[in-house]
């Protein structure tokens, strides 16, 4: 039997830009470029990693809570999305 890896909440989805397929995630715990992400809501539910990520339109490594972050994500995400990190 496969363990689950463990996830913690670390934000949530506040804005989805559609045409260049972006995300904004206020951020509730820290996160930095390589860590893998899951975004669970009603109707996305996908674990991706972290490529890159932009504060204010400069791309930055790694950000903190209270932080709103825009990365591109792997599908469609709405208004309200969880959004956990994976360890582990």
């Amino acid at each position: 039997m496969t363990q689950q890896p463990e996830e913690r909440p670390i934000g949530k989805i506040t804005h989805y830009f559609g045409k260049i397929g972006v995300g904004i995630i206020e951020l509730t715990g820290a996160l930095k470029v390589g860590d893998t992400i899951h975004i669970r809501g009603a109707t996305a539910n996908f674990t991706q990693p972290v490529g890159s990520m932009q504060l204010e339109h400069e791309p930055v490594q790694e950000a903190t809570a209270g932080q709103a972050i825009g990365i591109k994500v792997a599908e469609r995400v709405h208004e309200g999305d969880a959004v956990f990190l994976v360890v582990g």
